[in-house]
């Protein structure tokens, strides 16, 4: 489907979904929706940024965690975060475990708002990247201290949502690796109803 029309979870801020609304529609309304923005290590524990790319309908051009998306009525995390990786990546992961969450509005103007329930999740990639250029103009990998390190030194090259999203994640990356193959139940799902 053409992104605008995507269907999108509306929630409560308890996370309780309330109904579901287009893309489109859902940030030009600025309605709470539900969303995820991943942080993804690779077996170094290098932490994978991606900069927005400059055709993205806000915040292009900024640096920002590995992925971010919003689930669809009827996904698992599962589904909808081993998609959105493939689709934006190229990549699959494993080890997925939800850190935190918050929400987080902001209005980039030109009829855009962000109004998002922002489940934050780690989890692990083996292989090379190969970002779809429409979604990702550049990726690095960063040591989780030298994630933080930039952000507090240059924040203004960073997206609204990354600063809070890392301070959730920080301290599970800088746990490194080792303790992210810990597999977590990924039955509990994001369905709407």
């Amino acid at each position: 489907k053409p992104m605008e029309t995507r269907k999108l979870i509306l929630v409560d801020m308890m996370d309780r979904p309330v109904g579901t609304g287009e893309k489109g529609e859902v940030h030009a309304k600025g309605l709470l929706h539900r969303a995820f923005s991943l942080f993804l290590q690779d077996q170094e524990g290098r932490v994978l940024l991606q900069q927005r790319a400059m055709g993205k309908y806000h915040s292009s051009g900024l640096w920002t965690n590995s992925c971010c998306s919003h689930p669809a009525p009827g996904d698992s995390w599962e589904r909808c975060i081993t998609l959105r990786t493939q689709e934006e990546l190229g990549v699959t992961v494993h080890g997925l475990r939800e850190v935190g969450q918050f929400v987080y509005h902001r209005d980039f103007g030109d009829g855009v708002q962000e109004f998002e329930l922002d489940h934050i999740w780690v989890g692990q990639i083996a292989g090379a990247p190969k970002p779809d250029p429409e979604e990702a103009m550049a990726l690095c990998w960063l040591t989780p201290e030298q994630a933080a390190e930039d952000l507090r030194l240059h924040p203004a090259r960073y997206t609204a949502w990354y600063p809070t999203a890392l301070s959730l994640a920080l301290p599970v990356l800088m746990q490194g690796a080792a303790q992210l193959g810990e597999e977590v139940d990924m039955s509990r799902d994001v369905r709407f109803g």
